[in-house]
């Protein structure tokens, strides 16, 4: 029985076109190639190889036949409309964490992971808009219940800014903040959202006013110096009522954990951390009254703690 990968493609169907894209076979289709004796002549295939790939694609739907040649379908979209992050889906950034953990063998013996590709921040981003609804909404739902008098919301890494649209639906003011790459590729999907993007860091961006600093999947692309640096910011950030929140696997709670580890080894940043050590580091940024509580419906946690009160 196949196993289906959290993109929601089974591991055989990621393995088709990542060898389709490595091989060149999906730049061929997507540019200029109409059929399978056009791909061999085009890649470095054979034309049996081209004739089962270029098949197999169009079973899956995407491609279509039209007359005597296919043409992708929409389902393809991924690997051609990289303007707006919403036309991505998952599939591009699944293929590059399928490259790298091919390339996982060799890193663990080098400890180098290999280079991102020119496209892997924008296919990461699209895999992050495409995040299922009801998970975006359990997060937030988790976030609120430990923040429930937050009017302020900072949100920290929020990369696509599903996150922040659903705290602004909410009626939360929305503050996200990223990198100046980030935040220029996602600004013309939220132009007419009510979110503030800020491309500075979160150190120039602690100003002692906001009442929740949310972030998700964040301290696992981080390392453990990174996290301390992070929180120790996240405390200055934070109004006097303030809770920060962060949405994580939690190794030894979480079922994502063992694949956070994986998919961290291979790229070379991050990992899984475990929940001692998340109270250890909320309780060194002087976060108080830490808690861990499960996210339902996911394979997450919601790991937060409040501003130390000044009596």
């Amino acid at each position: 029985m196949p196993t289906v990968h959290r993109s929601g493609f089974d591991t055989e169907t990621l393995f088709l076109l990542w060898t389709a894209r490595e091989t060149g076979v999906l730049d061929a289709l997507t540019s200029r190639a109409g059929t399978a004796d056009a791909v061999a002549a085009e890649t470095e295939v054979t034309p049996e190889a081209a004739h089962v790939v270029v098949e197999s694609l169009a079973d899956l739907g995407f491609l279509e036949r039209v007359g005597d040649e296919y043409e992708v379908t929409n389902r393809a979209l991924g690997f051609l409309a990289k303007r707006d992050v919403r036309s991505i889906g998952r599939l591009p950034h699944a293929l590059d964490v399928l490259d790298a953990y091919t390339a996982l063998p060799e890193t663990m013996a080098t400890g180098r992971p290999p280079e991102l590709s020119e496209e892997s921040t924008v296919n990461r981003l699209g895999a992050h808009a495409a995040t299922d609804e009801a998970v975006v909404r359990a997060g937030v739902t988790a976030a609120v219940r430990l923040a429930p008098r937050a009017e302020r919301v900072l949100n920290v890494a929020g990369g696509s800014g599903v996150y922040a649209r659903e705290f602004v639906a909410r009626g939360f003011e929305v503050t996200m903040c990223d990198g100046a790459e980030v935040v220029e590729f996602v600004a013309p999907a939220l132009e007419h959202e009510d979110v503030t993007l800020d491309e500075r860091s979160l150190t120039t961006i602690a100003d002692g006013t906001y009442d929740l600093v949310f972030g998700e999947n964040l301290c696992r692309s981080l390392g453990v110096a990174e996290i301390r640096t992070l929180l120790s910011t996240v405390e200055d950030a934070l109004s006097p009522r303030g809770a920060a929140v962060f949405v994580e696997p939690v190794r030894g709670r979480s079922s994502g954990a063992v694949r956070a580890a994986t998919e961290a080894l291979a790229t070379g940043s991050g990992g899984a951390y475990r929940e001692t050590q998340y109270r250890e580091w909320f309780a060194e940024a002087e976060l108080e009254r830490v808690r861990v509580d499960d996210v339902p419906g996911t394979d997450r946690q919601a790991v937060g703690g409040y501003k130390r009160r000044v009596d």
